[in-house]
């Protein structure tokens, strides 16, 4: 997908020229060194107060555009390698809950450095996983990736001035509501109550209905089965049923994916080399020799850290480091369908997995399974982030090279911000998976810690229903998807609800069901209003009015997310 055909501007005088070594030094410093821990204080706050964190790509690209806008049409290349590394920054802090999920379990905490080291390695594979599997994700299959699209959008608005003349009124709106309504959320509790989240209902003004309203189809099916889940020993009678459905959830896009890969291979292989020589952003095979080394060498320093400097067993990390091909795969579709990557529900199943291998010790549990979480993160992040690079036709080599950079500074990071806020704030020692429900602390859920520490806890006892859970997701994958294969759903109805796609499906299985109504009414909002506004001729075919507000919803709610990560970290240290 070529970029826009706008006529460049003049390069301001007092810029470094592009391609230079002044000039990628600027960009690395604007992500990497400023962006990247402005996003990753706000990714380690909201994961320590709530359990998720919103992406930083949005708001990165919308910042770092402000810094290559006097380069012209030509400045979105640059503001998109600077989202790049300061995403990757965010993606990596905003995980340093491992070493809150230490803690809780009394676990002694290695030296600062070797965990540095550690997760800096995972890191580094996830990137190459992640970039192995662009060519299939964002060229092939084209998956929507709603925060790369949000992100392509911005960037090609404010570095285009007709663009920017005609989208301004859409993304600015979007931006102005999201802040408020972000700010609003974490203010009042009613609002929090009903799982308001201006970044989801903006995911579904992106995606649309035939995505949004699968989703709520899947949180109603999860409520629907509860009964038999409790009745079946599954579930207690106050748990929510996404506690069982996000594994069927997992299983679900794992089937649907075995039979697309298998389809896709079969039907591109014959044809990969001629393709690769008629497109310069396609792997070309001296590039993918290159980046197979990559995955291997990282792989293996994966393990060898681990094993080492940290004492772990080899065998499991072998097992963690093979499971990364799974996941980044699967939770990759996840992000491309969704927006949402499921990396705490593939550290669960990693776990379970783990367990059915013969594995009895917490530690190795939690240490293995970081290596599914850092890199399934980061790998999802660098497809997500190629995503918006495709789009805009910039370099996918050297947007690589930013991810990587991002993430040595979040590898740092990760670890910085984790024992910052644990030491200005002890109640987030606390383990909450044995306290009652009146000694919870107000305002600190952690709810990505608690899922980490409920799943390795129960290490010491086989839970069977785990399993068979994900095998019945994996079969009820495998049949719609061969179904929708077969019958190929056109009406919305068929398509959107009797027979939605399982990556789609999937969505209602990870979140409450307030967010998959939130999702749900943003993607019937966003039909109605592509169907009554589409986009001008002139303008990317994807790049509608409603995508616009939605990006802006996706930022504002990120804007708020800083303010307020920024305000408890300063709070800490003063």
């Amino acid at each position: 997908m070529p970029p826009s055909q706008a006529s460049p501007r003049a390069r301001r005088r007092w810029l470094p020229a592009e391609g230079s070594w002044r000039y990628h030094l600027l960009l690395v410093a604007a992500g990497a060194l400023v962006l990247g821990p402005l996003a990753g204080v706000t990714a380690a706050y909201m994961n320590f107060s709530l359990g998720f964190f919103v992406g930083g790509q949005v708001l990165a690209g919308l910042l770092g555009s402000a810094v290559t806008a006097g380069y012209g049409a030509s400045g979105r290349h640059g503001a998109n390698y600077i989202q790049t590394a300061a995403a990757s920054v965010a993606a990596m802090s905003g995980l340093g809950v491992l070493l809150q999920a230490m803690a809780w379990m009394g676990m002694p905490q290695p030296p600062a450095w070797q965990l540095m080291l550690y997760l800096g390695c995972i890191g580094m594979l996830g990137a190459g996983v992640g970039m192995l599997y662009t060519p299939v994700l964002v060229e092939r299959m084209r998956l929507t990736y709603p925060s790369g699209l949000a992100v392509a959008n911005i960037l090609r608005a404010l570095t285009d001035p007709a663009l920017l003349r005609r989208s301004v009124k859409q993304l600015g709106g979007g931006m102005g509501i999201g802040l408020v309504a972000g700010l609003a959320t974490a203010r009042l509790a009613v609002l929090g109550a009903i799982g308001m989240s201006a970044s989801t209902l903006g995911a579904g003004l992106v995606v649309g209905a035939r995505i949004g309203v699968p989703a709520l189809t899947g949180g109603l099916i999860g409520l629907a089965l509860k009964p038999w889940f409790v009745s079946a020993g599954w579930l207690q009678a106050d748990d929510a049923p996404r506690k069982v459905m996000f594994l069927i959830a997992l299983g679900a896009i794992m089937g649907a994916a075995i039979l697309d890969m298998a389809l896709i291979f079969r039907r591109a292989l014959p044809g990969a080399r001629r393709q690769a020589a008629a497109h310069d952003e396609m792997p070309r095979p001296g590039v993918t020799r290159g980046l197979a080394l990559w995955v291997l060498f990282w792989g293996a320093a994966t393990v060898a850290c681990g094993h080492w400097l940290l004492a772990q067993p080899v065998f499991y990390l072998v097992v963690a480091v093979a499971l990364v091909f799974v996941f980044a795969l699967v939770n990759g579709i996840s992000v491309g369908v969704s927006d949402s990557n499921p990396i705490s529900s593939a550290f669960v199943v990693t776990v379970v997995i783990l367990a059915a291998l013969g594995l009895r010790d917490p530690t190795v549990g939690l240490m293995a399974g970081a290596v599914l979480l850092m890199a399934t993160g980061v790998a999802c992040d660098m497809q997500q982030d190629r995503s918006t690079g495709w789009r805009l036709g910039s370099s996918r080599t050297l947007q690589f090279r930013y991810q990587v950079m991002g993430i040595v500074v979040g590898a740092v990071l990760a670890v910085v911000f984790a024992r910052l806020f644990m030491a200005a704030y002890p109640v987030l020692l606390q383990d909450q998976t044995v306290l009652k429900a009146d000694q919870q602390p107000g305002g600190w859920t952690s709810a990505m810690t608690y899922k980490f520490v409920g799943v390795l806890r129960s290490l010491t006892d086989d839970v069977p229903y785990q399993r068979t859970a994900i095998g019945i997701g994996i079969a009820a994958g495998l049949v719609i998807e061969g179904l929708r294969k077969w019958i190929r759903p056109r009406g919305f109805v068929l398509d959107a609800i009797v027979l939605p796609s399982p990556y789609a499906l999937s969505f209602g299985g990870f979140v409450p069901l307030s967010a998959s109504l939130w999702f749900a009414a943003g993607g019937v909002a966003g039909s109605l209003w592509a169907a009554r506004a589409p986009a001008r001729g002139d303008a990317p075919q994807d790049m509608s009015s409603a995508s616009l507000f939605g990006g802006g919803l996706i930022a504002g709610d990120a804007l708020a997310a800083v303010g307020l990560g920024v305000a408890s970290l300063l709070a800490a240290v003063t």
